[in-house]
């Protein structure tokens, strides 16, 4: 009788997840909300330098750097998205909104395994971390050959790691 008490109360503990998905939720919205914000204020930015014909230095950095930070916001929501989405169809039940009408499971959010969430998640930070590179770069000066040489090497660097990254992931 006590085995069967604490097995039922050991599987009940799972509930404890639901806090992680709830607070991942509310993360997510909180990013999304952010970024939002951030496009708003880069694009009412962008409207009034053009309606007062100025042009401030670094103007176009400025744009490029806030749209692309807005991006990497988004991204990141979508991590907590997927990382609520996992938890909560791994430790609690299915979500039976996500399925079709024959019954079959969004490919996004198909999530089985614990193998499944940690690699659904890498992915998309390491798209994170893609942006923020391009965001560096977008902002960074360049003086001379070898510094041009160094972005050149780095930018290589980023897509052969993108190559590989792709064909893990297709087997």
């Amino acid at each position: 009788m006590f085995e069967k008490l604490f097995e039922n109360s050991l599987w009940a503990s799972r509930f404890i997840v639901l806090l992680a998905v709830f607070f991942g939720l509310i993360g997510a919205v909180i990013l999304f909300i952010v970024a939002s914000v951030d496009i708003y204020e880069t694009s009412a930015y962008v409207i009034t330098t053009y309606l007062n014909h100025a042009h401030p230095e670094h103007f176009h950095e400025n744009v490029v750097g806030g749209i692309i930070g807005a991006v990497d916001f988004y991204l990141i929501g979508v991590v907590m998205l997927l990382f609520s989405f996992g938890l909560y169809e791994l430790f609690i039940s299915d979500i039976d909104a996500a399925k079709d009408e024959e019954g079959k499971d969004s490919k996004i959010l198909a999530i089985h395994t614990l193998d499944q969430l940690k690699d659904k998640i890498s992915k998309v930070i390491v798209m994170v971390l893609v942006v923020g590179f391009f965001q560096k770069v977008a902002q960074t000066e360049y003086n001379g050959a070898l510094d041009m040489f160094y972005f050149a090497l780095s930018i290589t660097a980023v897509s052969v790691g993108l190559f590989f990254l792709g064909k893990v992931g297709k087997h």
